[in-house]
């Protein structure tokens, strides 16, 4: 059987009409010049999506990456526009409806892509005020036409019950969590799919900090792939939208090559077996 395709150019469908790539780069502590360059790196081999946030304090630089790669016909060899390239960036942290929105603003303009098209809430801290009123800052930047999509991460079940049961005008698009096979969240990830909340699996190739594992080595060897394709093919098989982060042109490029195996339901279970409740940063999923 020919294996699920899965390319740089996948898209899923959204609520709104709207569509989100199925593999995003992620830039999380890279330099503003190490951004860039990655950012340009991944357009040209095929990547439609970029996720940073104003706590990463390199917004400017992928914006400008993108203007540059879209302006340059010797790069941009497909004739994309703006609307071909989806960018993502966050809110630093909730505080009141005031700076939520300034905020937004800010990012919209230091960017200078016009308009985000994935805003969303970095964490649940700062309590449940604070989380709400933040939420409405993002639908209102989204009538605004600042913003066309929003959403939230790091949120754990009671955050994403306590959105909901307030009743917001919208419901978060997605939530971006720490989901790889050494951190499954299945009780977030399921909670999300079941009230058709995307799931985006940030650190998908565990920081590098398995892929020596006996499990992840023994795979790799039989699908004939790195590591890390490993790790990005059973994230998408999963549903989920993985954010692999390299600054190597070489890394990236490999990163989205996973087209070309599938991996069986014995071996999707094994690997979802790997749980050890790996977390390779930090873990708000339980703030109050």
């Amino acid at each position: 059987m020919a294996p699920t395709k899965y390319s740089l150019a996948t898209r899923l469908p959204l609520q709104n009409g709207l569509s989100i790539p199925q593999i995003h780069l992620g830039v999380y502590l890279m330099s503003g010049r190490e951004a860039g360059q990655a950012v340009k790196y991944a357009l040209a081999s095929g990547y439609r999506a970029i996720d940073s946030a104003q706590m990463y304090h390199n917004e400017a630089e992928c914006g400008k990456a993108i203007r540059e790669f879209l302006e340059d016909k010797t790069l941009n060899t497909q004739g994309l526009k703006r609307e071909d390239i989806f960018f993502t960036s966050k809110l630093a942290s909730n505080s009141d409806y005031v700076r939520a929105r300034s905020a937004i603003k800010k990012s919209v303009e230091t960017c200078g892509l016009g308009y985000i098209d994935l805003f969303l809430l970095h964490s649940p801290y700062g309590g449940k005020t604070s989380r709400l009123a933040s939420w409405k800052a993002v639908e209102d930047a989204v009538k605004d036409s600042e913003v066309r999509i929003g959403g939230v991460s790091n949120y754990g079940v009671k955050h994403l019950e306590e959105l909901i049961a307030s009743k917001p005008e919208t419901l978060p698009t997605v939530n971006q969590i720490e989901v790889h096979p050494f951190n499954t969240r299945t009780t977030i990830t399921d909670f999300c799919q079941k009230n058709g909340i995307l799931v985006e699996a940030y650190a998908p190739l565990a920081r590098a900090l398995r892929m020596k594992h006996p499990t992840i080595a023994e795979l790799s060897k039989k699908y004939q792939c790195t590591p890390a394709q490993l790790m990005v093919r059973w994230s998408l098989q999963h549903g989920f939208i993985p954010l692999p982060k390299s600054v190597s042109k070489e890394r990236i490029e490999a990163n989205g090559k996973i087209d070309f195996f599938e991996i069986d339901k014995s071996d999707m279970k094994k690997m979802d077996g790997l749980d050890e409740y790996l977390v390779t940063d930090w873990d708000p999923v339980d703030a109050d």
